[in-house]
């Protein structure tokens, strides 16, 4: 029991201080944005983003109440949700986001909008609220409790979390339809669609690397091209045809998007019956995926 004990001590170790300090910087760094992507860009131009932020904007501008209040009283059932289902560090990168994006929007609020072209206001509230929001979820956090109650209901209904976040928004829309009219709710969606691509970005990143997966016989010289022509690296692994049963070598690699074209060209010319399956990859760390010079 004791060294089982000692086994999952090992397991779980706490977060170095610099990775806290990270984590903590990049969160604050995130709600900030949110904050002037709301109070800057999309609530003087009367114009909501879905979950609880568009609720907590419709609520304002019903009661009078400050905006930065209902963002963190919104939440907070989140918090204790997030907490059983997600874990602890995830429910206190939540909550320390959320005060401060509540925090922000009351000390922004006074100040005049940047444009009060509707577009603009939509297109570039759409962006800096989805690099905020991108950006709190990469490292670790959340700034809107939809999608835990989303992951909840999943497990209760036979939908999928995005489709009960969408079911979530489309309510949301409509009521601000009813409050601030249907051209608001419109450019409402435009600023939702821009938040979401952005979100999109952020998490992801902007290198865009892809995955690739080839079965051939050939699978030595080409890995040997893909390391002298590519300059990266390859790893072998041993795979069994389901169908045949014979033994089979697979070659994984991890390139950026402007070396797919080079990678299907080095392999066609060693093997154009070769099998090769290529998928985005959201994010890569470690191992030897920098990038060798090619002599």
């Amino acid at each position: 029991m004791a060294r089982q004990q000692g086994s999952i001590q090992k397991q779980h170790r706490k977060t170095s201080l610099k990775r806290l300090l990270k984590r903590t910087l990049f969160i604050f760094i995130g709600a900030i944005l949110m904050a002037i992507g709301i109070e800057i860009f999309l609530v003087p131009n009367l114009i909501m983003d879905g979950g609880i932020v568009g609720i907590s904007i419709i609520l304002s501008n019903l009661t009078g109440i400050n905006l930065g209040l209902f963002l963190f009283l919104l939440n907070i059932p989140f918090f204790f949700l997030g907490y059983k289902q997600i874990g602890k560090t995830f429910a206190i990168s939540t909550v320390f986001g959320i005060a401060i994006l509540s925090v922000a929007a009351t000390i922004l609020h006074p100040v005049a909008a940047f444009t009060s072209d509707i577009i603009l206001a939509a297109v570039f509230g759409g962006i800096t609220l989805g690099a905020g929001v991108g950006i709190v979820i990469r490292y670790g956090g959340s700034l809107d409790g939809t999608e835990i109650l989303a992951i909840l209901i999943n497990k209760k209904l036979p939908f999928s979390v995005g489709e009960i976040v969408m079911f979530f928004n489309i309510f949301i829309f409509i009521w601000g339809g009813f409050v601030f009219g249907w051209d608001r709710a419109m450019y409402s969606v435009l600023a939702y669609f821009v938040a979401f691509k952005t979100i999109d970005v952020v998490i992801q990143g902007l290198d865009e690397s892809k995955s690739a997966w080839i079965i051939s016989d050939q699978y030595q010289e080409i890995g040997e091209a893909i390391i002298a022509r590519l300059g990266r690296g390859v790893t072998y692994l041993n795979g069994e045809g389901a169908y045949t049963g014979d033994d089979k070598k697979v070659i994984f690699c991890v390139i950026n998007r402007l070396e797919e074209a080079k990678l299907k060209s080095i392999v066609e010319d060693m093997d154009e019956g070769a099998f090769l399956a290529v998928a985005d990859i959201a994010e890569v760390r470690g191992g030897r995926f920098k990038k060798k010079d090619i002599h």
